[in-house]
C-alpha cells in the first residue's frame, strides 16, 4: 500500500467521520532526519482534524483515536504524525 496523504485522509474519514480534515505530507521537510525513507514522501504527516467523536474527550484521548485509526500506516513506515485537533 502506498502511504500518501490521500490514503491517510480516507482512513480518517472512514474511522472518525471528521467535520474538518486536512492531511499534509511534510516528509520532504524532514529529508535526512530520523525516520526518513529517502524518497521525500510517506514518512512525516500533519493532520488537522475535527470530529464529533472528540466531544468530551481530553487531548490525549483525541490523539489516541487518530493514532489508532492510522496504526496500519504507522506499522508500514509512517515515522511521525503531528496532530492538530480543531
Amino acid at each position: 500500500m502506498n502511504i500518501t496523504a490521500d490514503n491517510l485522509a480516507l482512513r480518517l474519514r472512514e474511522k472518525l467521520g471528521p467535520t474538518e480534515l486536512e492531511v499534509l505530507d511534510e516528509s520532504a521537510d524532514h529529508a535526512g532526519h530520523a525516520g526518513s525513507n529517502g524518497s521525500a514522501f510517506g514518512t512525516h504527516f500533519r493532520v488537522r482534524i475535527a470530529s464529533p467523536l472528540f466531544t468530551g474527550k481530553p487531548r490525549v484521548a483525541r490523539h489516541r483515536l487518530v493514532y489508532d485509526a492510522l496504526q496500519e500506516f504507522i506499522d508500514q513506515g509512517v515515522h511521525a504524525i503531528a496532530i492538530e485537533v480543531l
